[in-house]
Parts: structure tokens; sequence; C-alpha cells
């Protein structure tokens, strides 16, 4: 066994079985018996276990002293970085803390811009906007207060809903002037931009959009791929497809990303075979359509009835080299309707290298169930565990509701208590209350 972790361990394309075999060599007790002798871990293998565990940060610890303690390995920045985003996940910030200060002794761990980028996002997603301030004040600390760190903070705040304060941030009286080091007004511009976008203010954008012409801030191809993906979000791709005709008449030189959006923009507004000669288009330009370029198509195409054409533009990515991603498969699991063909391109995707994401296990499941297929729900659970996956709290409720559709109460009672003693919160439901409970709840409801 040993011989196999330490195969494992160097391959992150098998990281979810190193997971798996390293979750039977460790023991949860505040006290794990001494390893002999220990496997050679990696830093990849650690991180892909972390991975594992993301959902149950008890679990997560454990295994990260454990590997320390127990196996000899010595955390390196990046292990300790994953072990402070799952613990910051469930707001335990004092035990982050307590691991960026074990940083600060070994110079192979020594905090750096993601370390702090992981407190910002965390403390924000929070809403604790002081706890972010303030640990954006204690970058100098660490020899991090740079522009590097000041995109960072703002980044955070736009990406979780606090873009008022990233305004005022930014461009409040005398702010800029206190930094000590100089920002790129275009990119922050782009940040807050972005911020409005993700709140879905719309008129913030336009009003925002308009605010930089007047301030004269000029701007680039990030610029406009923002706003045409607004234009789209707001149901105007034909305003996007015309940003998309005013940068070329500015010469501004579209990537792939910025293609991407365009592509979906004139999918919606003039039809996905527009789309497909868009997409030879920015081949003869000399830009290669991406993954990403595929899968629009792909949506678009399901999105119209065409699922025959999209499963045959997958096999001509395959041949083409550009690689399916889960996002591919997602999109036609979404426009399948029947268990036999959605069951056989879940295991065809996972044969040619893909992991399902979370998302992909509580969207098949949650089919299933809405279809009262219970086997079908529970062969997904199977394999979530088979590849080292750690359900989530929608991957639970898709599964006991399920359970209760079916009327198997005793079951769907032990996965709540599961989900109950992993932190996460299941969803109130009347046939897993206590007996008592029901009992007093029918009084009540008869004395009325």
């Amino acid at each position: 066994m040993e011989r196999t972790i330490r195969t494992l361990s160097t391959s992150p394309s098998l990281l979810p079985r190193v997971k798996l075999l390293l979750s039977r060599r460790f023991s949860l007790s505040s006290s794990p018996q001494p390893t002999p002798d220990p496997p050679d871990l990696s830093p990849a293998s650690v991180c892909g276990a972390l991975s594992g565990y993301a959902n149950d940060w008890r679990k997560a610890l454990d295994f990260f002293n454990w590997a320390e303690q127990q196996c000899r390995f010595r955390h390196t920045t990046d292990t300790y970085n994953r072990m402070i985003d799952i613990l910051g996940k469930v707001f335990e910030f004092d035990l982050s803390w307590s691991l960026i200060d074990r940083m600060r002794d070994d110079p192979l761990s020594f905090p750096d811009h993601v370390t702090f980028r992981i407190m910002f996002k965390r403390y924000v997603s929070a809403h604790l906007v002081d706890e972010a301030s303030r640990t954006y004040d204690r970058l100098d600390e660490f020899g991090l207060k740079d522009e590097t760190g000041y995109y960072n903070f703002v980044d955070a705040l736009c990406e979780y809903k606090h873009v008022m304060e990233a305004h005022e941030l930014c461009f409040g009286k005398d702010k800029k002037a206190e930094l000590g080091f100089d920002v790129d007004d275009t990119k922050i511009c782009n940040m807050i931009l972005r911020g409005w976008f993700k709140m879905g203010w719309w008129s913030k954008c336009g009003e925002f959009w308009e605010e930089m012409d007047k301030k004269g801030i000029k701007k680039d191809l990030h610029s406009y791929s923002i706003y045409m993906d607004i234009e789209c979000k707001r149901r105007k791709p034909w305003k996007a497809v015309k940003l998309y005709k005013e940068m070329k008449r500015k010469g501004i030189k579209l990537d792939v990303v910025a293609y991407n959006t365009v592509v979906r923009a004139v999918g919606l507004s003039e039809g996905v075979d527009f789309a497909i000669r868009l997409c030879r288009e920015m081949r003869e330009l000399g830009c290669e359509p991406n993954v990403v370029t595929n899968n629009t198509i792909i949506k678009l195409l399901c999105d119209n009835g065409r699922v025959r054409d999209a499963h045959k533009l997958l096999d001509e990515m395959r041949k083409g080299g550009c690689k399916p991603n889960v996002v591919t498969y997602n999109c036609l699991f979404g426009s399948l309707e029947k268990p036999r063909e959605i069951l056989r391109l879940f295991y065809r995707m996972i044969g040619t290298g893909v992991d399902p994401r979370m998302d992909t296990y509580v969207m098949l499941m949650r089919k299933f169930g809405r279809w009262g297929f219970l086997r079908p729900v529970l062969m997904l659970w199977n394999k979530m565990e088979e590849l080292g996956a750690s359900p989530d709290e929608s991957a639970y409720n898709a599964l006991i509701d399920a359970l209760v559709d079916k009327g198997m109460i005793d079951m769907a009672r032990r996965y709540d208590e599961e989900m109950l003693a992993k932190g996460l919160s299941p969803k109130p439901r009347v046939e897993l209350a206590p007996k008592s409970e029901i009992s007093a709840a029918t009084v009540l409801q008869e004395q009325r």
C-alpha cells in the first residue's frame, strides 16, 4: 500500500484516489497513532486530499496536521493556502490566522498575496468588510502592502457585492494619495464595473460606463468584454454586437475571451448559425476557438433543441484536440431527458478523464429525483464518494429529498443527521421531524 501511495502522490491526475487511500491511514482522534514508515507526500497530493475534504473542515484540518506530524511533511505556502481557504469558507477566521502565524516561521511557507486574497475573499463574502480592511492594513507586516495587495482587496469587495465600499476606497477624497504606490485606473474601473455587473444593477453599470469617459479613463479590451457581457445579461445582445463593431473600428484586437462573449451575443441576437460563422472568422483572424467557445456553441445548440448537432460538436472537439471540460457535459446533461442517455454520457465523461463538479452531481440527482428514479441517485452518490468528492449542502439535500419522496424516512434521517454533524444546514422537513414534535403539531392543529 505504501508503494501505491508513493506512486499516486506524484500524479495530480490521480488525486482523488490519493485522498481515498490517505483517508484510511490517518486517525481523526486528537492523538493519532504514530506512522512508522510514512508515505512520501507531495504538495499536489496534499492539496488534492484537502480539496476532497473541502466541505468538512474538521477532517481537512485533521488531515493537514496528520500529514505534518505523522508523515513529517513540510507544508508549503500552497498547502497552507488551501487549508486557510477551507477554514475561511466556514468562518473559522481565528484558526486561519493561527495558520498564518505558523507560516511566518518557515521560509518555505511564508504568506504570499494568494494567502491574503483568500482572507479578503472569505471576510467580504461573510460581509465582514471592517475585518477585511484591517487585514489589508496588516499587509505591511508581511511586506505585501503594494499594488497587488490593493487590487486583491478591491477585487474581493467587488466580487462579493460591496461595490460602494470599493468605489469609496478608490475614488474617495485623498484616498489614492495615501497608497504610496501607483495603480492602474483602467484596471480598478474594470473591477468596479464587474462588481456592478455581479450585483445586476444595470443602471449603475451604464452610469459607470459613462463616468469612465467623463474621467478620461481609457477603456481597454477587458472593459469592453465586461460591458458586452453586461448587455448580454440584461437581454440586449444586439447592443453587445454594436460594441464589438465599435471595438473593430477603434482597432482593438480581440482575444479569445472577448470573442467568446461576442459569439454568445451573436448567437442570442441572430441565431446559433451566425455564431458558428463568427467562430470561422475567429480562425481566419488567427484566434483559435477554445473550450469556452465550443461550450457556448453547444449551449446555444441545446437551447435551440439541436441536441444531435451538439453531440456532433462534442465529437469534433475531441478529434480537433480541444478537450471537453465539465461545463461541456453540464450543457448536454441539461438538455437530455432520458435516464439511460444521461448515465451513458456521465460514465463516458468520467472515462475520458473529466471529473464531475459538485453542481454536476446535484443537477443530475435532482433530475432523477424529480422523475422518481432513486437507483440512479444512489449510483451518483456512490460515484461521488468513490472519486473522493466531499458532498456539500445541496448534494445532501438532493439525496434526502429523493429518499423522502420514496418513503425511505429512516435512511433520509440518517443523512440529515450526518449533515448536521458536518456543520451543514439541512432543509426543514416535516417528514424528518421527531415523532413527538409531529404529534404536538397535530394536536395544536386539531385544537385550532
